[in-house]
C-alpha cells in the first residue's frame, strides 16, 4: 500500500473514530471535479501528513443518478429489478472464474473486458451495469476502466467530465493509480477514466507499461474485479491489443443487428483469450422467455450454452 493510500486509510479511520475531520466534498459534473483541492482543516492535514493525500481524497464523484437511469444503468438506490436479475445471471460465471472456482485455472481471471464487434451494440451499458452489480457483492470490489480511449462513454453514463486516467498512467511512470482513480458514492465501485487522448493509444495499450500497470491494478487488492469497457473489435486495433492481457472477454451482440459474419470475425480476433462469453442484447424475441442470452465456455464462442433474463435495457450508449 503506497503512502497516499495509507494516508487516505488513516483519514477514514479518524472519521470512524469520531475525530473532527471535515467531510470530503462530493463532486458532480465536469466543472466540479476538484483535482488537488486540499481539505480546509490544518489539524487534519497534519494528521494526514502529505499534500498528495489531499489530492487523493478530493478525487471523489457523486454518481449522477439521472444520467445513469437515462442510459439504462442500475442506480445506487434501486431495489430489486429485472435488470438487476439479468446482471446476476451474467456475472455469476465470471465471478466463479475470478475466484478460482472454475474447472481449470484461468490466468488473470479478474481482468474482464466488455466489447462488441461493431459500434452500437450496447457494450458500455453492459459494462456499467455489470460493474454496478458486482459492487453489490459482499466479497468483491470493482474497478471500472474506460478503455475506449478514442471515444470514452463512461463519463456520459455516470455524469462526470473527462479527467486524467488510463493513458496518463501509461505515459507517466511516476503517476500512482490512486492519483487518477475516481472513488464514488457506491462504496465498492471505483472508476478509472480513459485519460488524456494520445495519437499512439494502440501502442500504449500494447506496451510493457500496460502489462505492468495491469499487474499492479489486478493484484493491489485481492478482492478486486476489473471491468474494461473497450472499443469494438472490428473498428479499432486497441481492443485486440487489450484483449491479449485479459482473462475473460464478454462480447455484446445486439439482437437482429449484428451480422453473423461480423461476430465470427470478431471472435477470431480474440482467439487466444481463455474465456469468451457472448451476450445477446436487446432481444425482442425469446430465449427461454428472456432478453439476454449468452454463449459461454473455455475457449468457446457463441452458442456453447444459453441462458438469459427478461428484456429491460433502455437508452443504449453508442460509443
Amino acid at each position: 500500500m503506497d503512502i497516499i493510500e495509507q494516508a487516505a486509510k488513516r483519514l477514514e479511520e479518524l472519521r470512524r473514530s469520531g475525530a473532527d475531520v471535515p467531510p470530503e466534498e462530493p463532486v458532480s459534473g465536469a466543472a466540479k471535479i476538484k483535482m488537488g483541492q486540499p481539505p480546509q482543516a490544518a489539524s487534519s492535514s497534519a494528521e494526514i501528513g502529505t499534500a498528495a493525500t489531499a489530492q487523493a481524497v478530493s478525487r471523489f464523484i457523486e454518481l449522477n443518478v439521472a444520467a445513469m437511469a437515462a442510459h439504462g444503468v442500475i442506480t445506487p438506490d434501486a431495489g430489486r429489478s429485472h435488470l438487476a436479475d439479468e446482471m446476476r445471471i451474467i456475472k455469476r460465471p465470471l465471478l466463479l472464474n475470478a475466484e478460482g472456482k472454475s474447472a481449470a485455472p484461468i490466468r488473470d481471471a479478474n481482468l474482464i473486458m466488455i466489447t462488441s464487434a461493431v459500434p452500437g451494440e450496447g457494450k458500455t451499458t453492459i459494462a456499467a451495469n455489470l460493474a454496478m452489480s458486482i459492487a453489490m457483492e459482499l466479497d468483491h470490489t470493482v474497478l471500472l476502466v474506460d478503455a475506449d480511449v478514442a471515444r470514452p462513454a463512461i463519463p456520459n453514463v455516470f455524469g462526470f467530465g473527462r479527467a486524467k486516467g488510463l493513458l496518463d498512467l501509461l505515459l507517466d511512470p511516476s503517476l500512482d493509480p490512486s492519483q487518477v482513480l475516481l472513488r464514488t458514492n457506491v462504496e465498492k465501485l471505483s472508476i478509472l477514466p480513459a485519460g488524456t487522448q494520445h495519437p499512439r493509444a494502440t501502442e500504449l495499450l500494447a506496451s510493457d507499461a500496460m502489462i505492468q500497470r495491469l499487474a499492479d491494478l489486478a493484484t493491489r487488492y485481492s478482492d478486486r474485479i476489473i471491468i474494461f469497457d473497450s472499443p469494438p473489435l472490428l473498428v479499432t486495433t486497441e481492443a485486440r491489443a487489450l484483449a491479449a492481457h485479459m482473462g475473460q472477454v464478454v462480447v455484446v451482440v445486439r439482437a437482429e443487428s449484428t451480422q453473423h459474419s461480423e461476430l465470427k470475425h470478431a471472435l477470431a480476433t480474440i482467439e487466444s483469450c481463455p474465456v469468451k462469453m457472448v451476450v445477446l442484447n436487446q432481444a425482442t424475441g425469446s430465449i427461454d422467455g428472456h432478453g439476454y442470452g449468452y454463449g459461454y465456455g473455455y475457449g468457446y464462442g457463441y452458442g456453447h450454452s444459453q441462458s438469459g433474463a427478461k428484456p429491460s435495457m433502455h437508452g443504449e450508449v453508442r460509443p
